[in-house]
């Protein structure tokens, strides 16, 4: 009697003991589960970084933006060859960020400061150009000496920029289309005395004349350049901009 309540206590025993054995892994899992629940969530390390200056120890080259970056900017001045003096000064501001490779960035708004180097309207020219010159970007941690050139002007098909001349911008100038048009209108205007009169020699060598003087005048004559304020320029730097403290 007592052997057969002894084994039925081991019996009882050994499956209370199967059931715990059997229960830890769930447990461990809820465990682990719970606690990952409770852990604070971090957020991903940004590789990007805003510009403040500071070295921090780090190469000079770890805040360099490279020759070749294009950026657009915003004119803040009216600029054009009517009446603009060299030397004049002007603004422009960023509209995109200044990447150096490392993700350290200077955020878009920033002012650059430049002056007009040369002006030759379209009447000394023929076609009006206009050199831009940028001398200084300016940041919450001071100004920083900038290089770059205007490579475009978006958006006007009647201005493009130099492609011998560094910092040129040229106005569109007549072509021989444009000539042959004016010279045709200048044909008609220079007869209209002869034909009145009813000399037809007369109507031919106004003619003649009338075609002559409007085409040298059109082939000669360009179109002044205008950039009005807010217009766009595509800039490209020349050498690296170092976003740190001088």
């Amino acid at each position: 009697m007592q052997l057969s309540k002894f084994g039925n206590a081991f019996a009882v025993a050994a499956s209370l003991g199967m059931a715990v054995l059997a229960g830890i892994p769930s447990f461990a899992q809820e465990t682990a589960q719970e606690q990952e629940r409770q852990a604070p969530v971090r957020a991903p390390d940004s590789p990007r970084q805003k510009a403040d200056g500071e070295r921090r120890g780090l190469p000079l080259e770890t805040y360099a933006v490279a020759p070749g970056t294009k950026f657009l900017v915003r004119l803040e001045d009216e600029l054009g060859t009517k009446g603009t003096q060299e030397n004049a000064k002007f603004k422009v501001r960023t509209l995109e960020p200044l990447e150096a490779g490392s993700g350290i960035y200077l955020p878009s708004g920033a002012e650059i400061q430049g002056h007009i180097s040369h002006v030759e309207p379209a009447g000394v020219a023929g076609r009006a150009k206009l050199w831009l010159t940028f001398d200084e970007i300016h940041t919450k941690f001071g100004r920083l000496p900038i290089v770059a050139e205007v490579v475009s002007v978006p958006g006007d098909h009647s201005v493009k920029s130099g492609t011998s001349q560094e910092g040129l911008i040229e106005g569109r100038s007549s072509n021989q289309h444009d000539a042959s048009q004016a010279a045709a209108a200048g044909a008609a205007i220079g007869a209209v005395k002869g034909v009145k009169e009813k000399n037809k020699k007369e109507a031919a060598e106004g003619a003649a004349l009338g075609a002559i003087t409007a085409y040298l005048m059109e082939s000669g004559r360009g179109h002044e350049l205008n950039l009005p304020k807010g217009a766009k320029l595509e800039l490209e730097l020349e050498r690296a901009l170092y976003l740190v403290k001088e």
